[in-house]
């Protein structure tokens, strides 16, 4: 990841969002690579909360902020002055989604707004990469990976915010940010990406209703598992690897926009990406769950209830675009997720203030593992 590597440092990143699971952990690498970080995000959403266990408020400049305020939001991005921007604030959870509607089409869609909106007022290079997710797809059941051209949609509203949410930034990058317009310095030079994950997993999530973080508190406690869905199937991967793919599509907008040919060479890149696992690591909830009592022991209860809110049962993604197009491909299997997601908890259980060094030193072993 040499040429990742080369690209932030001594660069200034803009995170909305920095104080979430993904956040915490992408603000973390950008700073081991030597970049100048700043985030603006509500309060951690959680307690514990990963961007307090690594000390982040201390090491980055963190405002505190939502993505709902646009004259806050443009005015802490022109204070930055950013060479990126990585938009990963939202409301990310589906079962929430259901209680609190209204409130996630206005983070999720009116906030990714407000992030182009900002971005229009930068006079310098930019690029930036606006996370969505592998849920923004009109879910059909199907075996094969969805791509970047199949349709958009969702049953939910977290699933339909996020369709919502890649059509808002289609529709800013074709009306201010056209590769064209770009190269006749007739709007900001600013070149815009989605990115599509989904399902990550890896040490520092505590959030609620989510698979792992909910294994992880009831072995911490000598309690069995309660699952709610064992046939569910997803694509499962550390997030280390979206982070991976999210880090290399940026790299590769911004030396699109310092080449001699910005039209060309931008052409495929503002546009969406998939960064999902092999398919081998598309697994369903039960093969997770033994797969993570066999690194941690304990047990498990099956909890189905059928009066719960729908969730998407198959759901698989196609990388080769990334592939071709990034050079990017996954790096840790499967089984290799597992291990690293329950060792990370485990040592935290163990030492308190272990999160630090278990998140380095993870985020090396991971830059030092060669695609698959």
């Amino acid at each position: 990841m040499e040429f990742v590597s080369e690209a932030y440092r001594g660069k200034r990143v803009f995170v909305t969002g920095q104080t979430g699971f993904k956040g915490s952990w992408l603000c973390e690498w950008l700073l081991a690579l030597g970049a100048d970080v700043s985030g603006y995000s509500l309060p951690p959403p959680t307690t514990p909360a990963l961007f307090d266990q690594l000390g982040l408020g201390s090491r980055m400049k963190h405002q505190v902020g939502d993505v709902r305020d646009l004259a806050a939001l443009r005015a802490a991005m022109k204070a930055c002055n950013p060479d990126y921007v990585f938009h990963l604030a939202a409301q990310p959870l589906v079962r929430l989604s259901y209680e609190r509607p209204v409130e996630t089409y206005e983070i999720n869609v009116m906030g990714t707004v407000h992030v182009l909106e900002s971005l229009r007022s930068l006079s310098a290079p930019c690029a930036a990469v606006m996370v969505t997710t592998d849920k923004c797809y009109e879910n059909r059941e199907w075996l094969h990976g969805y791509r970047e051209e199949d349709p958009l949609g969702g049953y939910d509203p977290y699933s339909s915010s996020k369709g919502a949410a890649e059509i808002v930034a289609a529709a800013w990058r074709r009306s201010f940010f056209l590769p064209e317009k770009i190269a006749a310095r007739a709007v900001p030079p600013v070149a815009v990406a989605t990115a599509r994950a989904g399902n990550v997993i890896g040490g520092g999530d505590w959030a609620l209703d989510r698979i792992v973080p909910d294994c992880m508190r009831a072995l911490a406690k000598g309690e069995a598992i309660s699952v709610r869905n064992l046939v569910a199937t997803r694509p499962w991967q550390h997030v280390l690897e979206p982070l991976s793919g999210y880090l290399t599509l940026g790299a590769h907008l911004q030396q699109a926009l310092q080449s001699s040919a910005p039209r060309s060479n931008l052409e495929g890149l503002c546009s969406a990406f998939n960064f999902g696992p092999p398919l081998d690591s598309n697994r369903n909830v039960r093969d997770m769950v033994e797969t993570i009592l066999r690194q941690w022991p304990g047990r498990w209860e099956d909890r189905s209830d059928l009066r719960a809110v729908h969730e998407a049962k198959l759901l698989n993604l196609a990388t080769d675009k990334a592939h071709h197009l990034l050079h990017w491909r996954p790096r840790w299997a499967f089984d290799q997720a597992v291990t690293r997601t329950v060792q990370w908890y485990r040592a935290v259980h163990d030492v308190a203030d272990a999160a630090p060094s278990i998140t380095r030193t993870q985020i090396s072993e991971y830059m030092a593992t060669g695609a698959r």
